[in-house]
């Protein structure tokens, strides 16, 4: 290659490519990870608060593997039903709830408030019992945590409810984009605005209800005063994808979410439209009056 390229809104020179290989060459040990920090500090490609943007040179690695122009180390791990590391505990060991039993079907939301929450971080035990929940209880399990708040529900007794994660928005959604009608350049600037709602997990048992919406509102309230401080800008949207042959979204809805329009049924690392996956509704949740007017302006 000798063009430059732009991807996920950075250029990338031949002498990139080649830094790339050599690193590869001399270090064939190296994770996708660790590959992806070392080309992240060469840029200085950081965050508002001075964090590498791992997630986002990670992707572009990817996408560049996928053109066919470099070679990157096997993955470690993949997403989905795997047990992840994050669990600490062997594959047969089972899901031991940290508190007591699940609220009865019958327990009215009133019973349970106030909710408590907690922002589970690397190395708490609460961060393993989100990963041990998710990975057991939810349809996807597990996903990367990179760039993930994960947050903990509990009701007045103490008693485990829920668990949200919410990550970087996803970094093109043509019914999101279509939705705010902002330009390539303004999402490059604005994407950090926007946060995805990437898991959200009421424990078996718990069926409450009401609690799906109580809990969606109460998880962004929370999340609108971490993002600033993790992430260094201020939340003006939230994404979630629905998938929908499995939900109806209407808890989202209860919440005041927006149902914008859907995926295209193809993964995000489809980059020759061949792969196909699961149809997805998009819902939105505007924190914001002038969101569009904000994020048009960037």
């Amino acid at each position: 290659m000798t063009e430059t390229l732009c991807l996920r809104g950075h250029k990338v020179e031949p002498q990139d490519l080649e830094q790339i290989r050599a690193w590869r060459a001399a270090h064939p040990q190296w994770s996708r990870r660790r590959l992806s920090q070392e080309l992240a500090r060469r840029w200085d490609w950081r965050t508002p608060t001075g964090q590498l943007k791992d997630i986002a040179t990670r992707d572009l690695l990817n996408r560049l593997e996928a053109r066919g122009l470099i070679v990157l180390p096997a993955r470690q791990r993949r997403g989905g039903r795997q047990r992840p590391r994050a669990l600490g505990v062997s594959a047969q060991d089972d899901l031991a709830l940290a508190g007591a039993p699940p609220p009865a079907c019958s327990v009215g939301l009133a019973q349970l408030l106030p909710l408590s929450w907690h922002l589970a971080r690397r190395g708490e035990p609460q961060r393993a019992w989100v990963a041990r929940a998710l990975d057991e209880h939810h349809y996807l399990g597990y996903p990367d945590p990179l760039g993930q708040l994960h947050y903990l529900a509990r009701d007045r007794n103490g008693r485990e409810v829920a668990c949200l994660l919410f990550g970087p928005a996803s970094w093109k959604v043509a019914a999101r984009d279509a939705f705010i009608g902002w330009s390539a350049g303004q999402r490059q600037q604005g994407l950090g605005h926007l946060a995805n709602n990437s898991r959200f997990l009421i424990l078996p048992g718990v069926q409450t209800p009401h609690l799906a919406s109580h809990l969606l509102a109460g998880a962004v309230r929370r999340l609108r005063v971490d993002w600033r401080a993790h992430h260094g800008q201020a939340l003006w949207l939230v994404e979630t994808f629905v998938e929908r042959e499995r939900f109806a979204g209407t808890c989202y809805r209860a919440a005041n979410w927006l149902k914008v329009g859907q995926t295209q049924g193809r993964t995000r690392n489809d980059r020759e439209h061949h792969i196909q996956g699961p149809v997805k509704d998009v819902y939105l949740l505007v924190l914001v009056s002038d969101l569009q007017q904000r994020l048009c302006a960037l």
